[in-house]
């Protein structure tokens, strides 16, 4: 792959000019009637080219080059629509029509323009006319266009004689520019009324988080002068360090580029302040990061953000004499993409407009039967973000939250509002959010006393209500279809990890990485053997590391969940039971109020442990081939409960990981069948000969084999007589592995029964044409040592068609050891004959399969007369030590890996010992 960034340049036109052919068709699609180049005329402030070649693996680089290029010009917002709109191109053009794929990123003032070129021009593309091809999601061909044509503000395909080329262009979002917020003019009389002067606190914190900056603000929010707190750490001075309704603390916190929260500083009076701080991570001139931090007293935030509310019936006058919707003036400007804040400052605006203790709004389901709560404040831990309740809570209308509804008392009604239960709250007011007469949400205030709220505030609240419902819903909309923009690039880049490897482990792994932290906190893989086997707890992780073995632990103490094969995920209940249990436990030890803590060598259950797991808990089954292979669980840490958007995409993300985990399985079993037999036509080990030293060397070619259509075999016949053979089959496979069983047991067995050489291999012979079309020819070395007691060795040899043996003398001579014979496996009559071989001390007998004498480096060849030649600097060496020197000398031959089998058979006389 080449890639070339160039900031400022202008692209070259790739239209061909002067005397080359003209393209012979151009084409423009959606929004586009006529041809639409206004990318082209733009000014062009960067580029980003890449070539990428015809393999199925480009597909994912080109992902990532454009990922990497659109997130490094700070275009996060288009990202996922251009990932999924190239993967699609360079699909077509790297593996459907098998060419190189060209990928160039444009960046203008317009937005970003992306080219996807290959070299084979003929594939037609469909006319945005032939409605049947291009709505057919079913056909192979055609769906980037889809994709084009859905997602891509324009885009086109360009022809020249040599190339196609497939545009897109991605207008980039409204972005207001110098502020994110913004309110209306107002008249003096409506200007918030501050209580003495706010002070903002301005702390600085090093890269260890250690106080170096205190200026007197912060002195006296917080009564400590500089020189008490420089150099110590922030969190020492913390009461509460999490912002409700989130798990980051002030550790997170200061780690991230920019944040905003609450949490408790404790003063030096000892009391507790709560402050809003707004983070944001610098380098000081050095370059060593450090954390800014703005603190104001909590409620102070609401002095600097919120104007003064005026009644219902009040109306507002602008200063050139236009009414003012008094709810605008109530909201401010949020963004209008910003869903978060958009909920989290009504809520904030509704509560000090009614003057309530707490506030909540929660956001209905698509078949309006749910609601999930996503912002409140004054309730504890934001009361379970995204859980749910049901839009009926009981009969009435005060028990709908389609109808407003005011409750005076709740002790009176208890479990009339679900969401309240338990807070201490007791009068409230809630309102429906309608939009077109279909509920959107519920917007309800919340105070700690009686009767506080009469259907006058109902209607404020109505009327509020009635102004931010249709904002909230677009809000929402756009937040679900960025959502589900972002998880089909998910699921593409998952489903492609995942094919990407047969490893169970490693299928295990991906699982689980690709879930934390995107999915959820935490998760665990469950697996299933067989039919008849319990689930099995094999793979967990954490978002922090060191709550890994604590949560192993823990679910381990518990029975895994049902192996239920309906699709959809289901609540566990037992981790959070559990969790809740053990530290109940472990409370009520350090209280010296229960039983003494027994001494354990492992990691026991711990408080933080609990905290991870105490959250809503989900399974989902992983089905694959109509069988039930594991359970995915996932889990969210206390008070937090997982989105109906991300329980569909961990749904969809389940399936796709069923089916690699069963795929990874069953090459597992594959694979250890075919080692399982391959290892059987492998001899065992080889027998001790007294007198003789024997070495071999065996070398499978091709990935995870372990046998070849080479094999050897060296075995006793009787006392003091050993048979030895080394042979090659012709091709690979399980048909040369058939033919390397059949020979290696004939050959034990006919010269166990005292058959000689030449009528050993003769009945071999017969048995190999015997198997008809099955059967291969054969290159056979076979012979039978009888080792003397004057210290040399005799040995009978018949060479079927074989490399012939060398003889390597005491002198550095070598020599053949024998005579070509036909091979077996080819003509029924042979004349086979034996030849006998005397090694007189010090000599040794080497065999080998071609694999070693075919070993090439281009055009060069390693042959006889190059094995030779390295055998004659053996002299003197053991067996062992010139079997070795043979395959170093073999595998230095060529750069390349061994693309054939090689045996290597030495076999060393060392002559008498003398006392």
């Amino acid at each position: 792959m080449t890639t070339g960034l160039h900031p400022g340049e202008q692209p070259q036109d790739p239209r061909p000019t002067g005397n080359q052919a003209l393209p012979r068709q151009e084409r423009v699609a959606h929004g586009a009637p006529h041809a639409d180049n206004r990318t082209r005329s733009a000014v062009i402030t960067a580029r980003a080219a890449a070539s990428f070649d015809p393999v199925g693996r480009s597909v994912a680089t080109a992902r990532s080059f454009v990922r990497d290029t659109l997130q490094g010009w700070g275009f996060a917002d288009i990202v996922d629509d251009a990932v999924v709109l190239t993967s699609e191109l360079v699909t077509n053009a790297v593996v459907h029509a098998g060419t190189s794929a060209d990928v160039l990123c444009l960046r203008s003032d317009e937005g970003v323009r992306i080219e996807v070129a290959d070299r084979y021009p003929e594939r037609e593309i469909p006319l945005q006319a032939t409605a049947v091809n291009m709505s057919s999601p079913d056909r192979e061909g055609g769906r980037g266009l889809q994709l084009c044509a859905a997602l891509a503000g324009r885009w086109g395909v360009d022809y020249s004689p040599t190339h196609k080329q497939v545009w897109f262009h991605l207008d980039l979002p409204d972005r207001p520019v110098g502020t994110r917020t913004a309110g209306p003019s107002l008249p003096a009389h409506l200007l918030p009324l501050a209580d003495g002067r706010v002070r903002v606190a301005v702390i600085q914190i090093d890269r260890v988080g250690a106080i170096s900056a205190w200026n007197e603000d912060a002195e006296d929010l917080f009564g400590y002068a500089a020189e008490q707190v420089i150099g110590k750490p922030l969190t020492d001075l913390a009461a509460w360090p999490h912002t409700p309704g989130t798990s980051t603390g002030i550790v997170e916190a200061l780690q991230l580029s920019r944040w905003e929260g609450s949490y408790g500083l404790r003063a030096a009076s000892g009391r507790v302040t709560p402050v809003y701080a707004s983070h944001l991570r610098v380098r000081d001139t050095g370059g060593e990061p450090s954390t800014v931090c703005l603190l104001v007293r909590d409620h102070e935030r609401a002095v600097l953000q919120t104007p003064l509310r005026a009644s219902a019936t009040d109306t507002t006058t602008s200063s050139e004499g236009q009414a003012t919707d008094p709810f605008e003036v109530f909201i401010g400007s949020p963004a209008p993409d910003d869903l978060d804040g958009l909920l989290q400052r009504t809520v904030e605006r509704a509560r000090d407009m009614l003057d309530g203790d707490s506030a909540f709004l929660l956001l209905a389901t698509d078949d309006e039967t749910e609601l999930e709560v996503r912002a409140s404040t004054g309730l504890p831990s934001a009361r379970q973000r995204f859980a749910r309740v049901p839009v009926e809570a009981g009969p009435g209308r005060y028990g709908s939250a389609r109808m407003p509804a005011v409750h005076e008392d709740l002790t009176v009604v208890p479990g009339a509002v679900p969401l309240l239960a338990g807070t201490g709250m007791r009068s409230v007011v809630t309102v429906p959010l309608k939009v077109e007469g279909r509920l959107t949400g519920s917007l309800g205030v919340a105070a700690e006393g009686p009767s506080r709220y009469s259907n006058e505030e109902a209607l404020r609240l109505q009327f509020a209500a009635d102004r931010i419902a249709l904002a909230v819903e677009s809000a929402r909309l756009g937040e679900l279809e960025r959502l589900r923009r972002g998880s089909l690039s998910f699921l593409v880049e998952a489903s492609d990890l995942l094919a990407g490897t047969l490893d169970r482990d490693q299928t295990l792994a991906l699982m689980a990485q690709m879930t934390v932290p995107t999915l959820a906190t935490w998760c665990a893989v469950y697996t299933i053997a067989d039919q008849a086997s319990d689930p099995y707890l094999s793979y967990v992780l954490h978002e922090d590391e060191e709550r890994i073995d604590g949560l192993k632990a823990l679910l381990s103490k518990i029975a895994p969940p049902d192996p239920v094969p309906t699709p959809g995920a289901r609540v566990w209940a037992a981790p959070g039971e559990a969790a809740h249990q053990a530290a109940l436990r472990t409370s009520m030890r350090s209280l010296g109020l229960g039983e003494p803590a027994s001494v354990t060598s492992g990691i026991g259950t711990t408080l933080a442990t609990a905290a991870a797991v105490g959250g809503e808990t989900v399974v989902l089954p992983l089905v694959a081939r109509n069988r039930v292979i594991g359970m995915l669980t996932l889990g969210k840490p206390s008070d937090e409960h997982f989105r109906q958007e991300i329980l569909e995409l961990a749904e969809d993300l389940s399936r796709r990981a069923a089916l690699a985990l069963d795929n990874a399985r069953l090459y597992s079993e594959r694979t250890a069948i075919s080692q399982s037999l391959q290892r059987s036509l492998l001899p065992p080990d080889l027998p001790h000969i007294d007198g003789v030293e024997v070495e071999v060397i065996y070398r499978a070619a091709g990935e995870g084999n372990e046998v070849g259509g080479d094999f050897y075999d060296l075995f006793p016949i009787r006392d003091g007589v050993y048979g030895f053979a080394i042979g090659d089959v012709c091709g690979t496979g399980p048909e040369a592995a058939a033919v390397t069983g059949l020979a290696r047991h004939a050959l034990r067995l006919l010269a166990r029964e005292g058959f000689g050489g030449p009528a050993v291999l003769e009945r071999l012979n017969s048995a190999i044409l015997d198997e008809g079309a099955r059967s291969r020819f054969l290159t056979l070395l076979y012979g039978e040592l009888w080792p003397q007691e004057d210290g040399s060795a005799m040995l009978k040899v018949v060479c079927a068609g074989h490399p012939l043996p060398l003889r390597l003398r005491q002198d550095g001579t070598v020599e053949a050891a024998a005579e070509p014979q036909p091979l077996l496996g080819v003509m029924e009559d042979l004349e086979l004959y034996e030849q006998t071989i005397t090694l007189d001390p010090g000599d040794v007998l080497l065999c080998v399969t071609d694999g070693v004498t075919e070993r090439r480096e281009g055009t060069r060849m390693l042959g006889d007369d190059g094995l030779a030649d390295v055998l004659t600097t053996c002299t003197g060496l053991t067996a062992g030590a010139v079997a070795a020197r043979i395959m170093r000398a073999v595998e230095r031959f060529a750069s390349d890996a061994p693309s054939d089998d090689m045996a290597i058979l030495a076999m060393r006389v060392p002559g008498l010992q003398r006392d």
